[in-house]
């Protein structure tokens, strides 16, 4: 049961964060003008903060359920961890801050904090991912990492493509000619439920207290429902900016 409700958490977080993490990394090519960049930020606005619940959740999972698995993590790469928590302050202290003073530079300056923060969390995730599977690395990482960053940078272009409309839109579906929307963003959600199943698989489970699942599997059935009314308030295409 306690590998169901990591495996839960995990993947929950690199399907609904990747798309976030995704457009952030391609905001220049999906929005060229500041109008552009406000309208394709509007996409992810409503989710970002809730998708990253998920992550605290599957680190507190891992220090309940799995401390030796937390142990290993940290010891093994606490660079990475580092890098991979700089790049999430950074992201959002740009998605926060660029529309709080007015000013082309001032938006300008966050929007690429935006840009890197995401860069940034995709290459430490990746980073991390070839250390578990692959045993290796910075820099013997590097492939594996832009690899993942790649398929992030897919996601969000999926996840676009479901939130953005007219020229938005069409510029985020230059990969989704083929299977259609829906199609293209399975696609890519099975590609990263892949890899997070093959992460899992590598790492050391073994259940620390198994009191904390009934309080777990309780907070479950709240979290669920919180994310999906956000979803269904906000389930239409954007039509303009928000208060980002």
């Amino acid at each position: 049961m306690e590998i169901f409700i990591l495996a839960f958490f995990g993947l929950g977080y690199l399907i609904l964060a990747g798309a976030d993490i995704g457009i952030g990394m391609l905001l220049p090519y999906l929005g060229r003008t500041p109008g552009e960049r406000r309208e394709v930020i509007a996409a992810i606005a409503p989710f970002f903060l809730g998708n990253e619940v998920w992550l605290v959740a599957t680190a507190g999972v891992l220090a309940g359920l799995f401390p030796h698995v937390e142990e290993v993590l940290l010891a093994g790469n606490f660079v990475t961890i580092v890098a991979l928590v700089t790049a999430w302050v950074i992201r959002d202290m740009g998605l926060w801050l660029r529309g709080r003073v007015p000013g082309a530079r001032w938006q300008a300056f966050w929007d690429g904090a935006i840009v890197a923060g995401s860069w940034g969390l995709a290459l430490a995730w990746g980073t991390l991912f070839s250390e578990i599977l692959l045993g290796v690395s910075w820099p013997a990482a590097i492939l594996p990492a832009l690899a993942v960053a790649a398929l992030y940078g897919t996601h969000g272009l999926a996840f676009a493509t479901l939130r953005l409309r007219g020229h938005l839109h069409d510029r985020a579906g230059v990969l989704a000619k083929g299977s259609g929307e829906i199609g293209t963003y399975a696609l890519t959600t099975g590609a990263l439920v892949l890899v997070g199943v093959l992460v899992g698989l590598r790492l050391p489970l073994e259940g620390g207290s198994p009191f904390l699942v009934p309080v777990i599997l309780v907070l479950i059935p709240f979290l669920v429902a919180s994310q999906a009314w956000v979803w269904w308030i906000f389930r239409h295409p954007v039509t303009g900016p928000s208060y980002l």
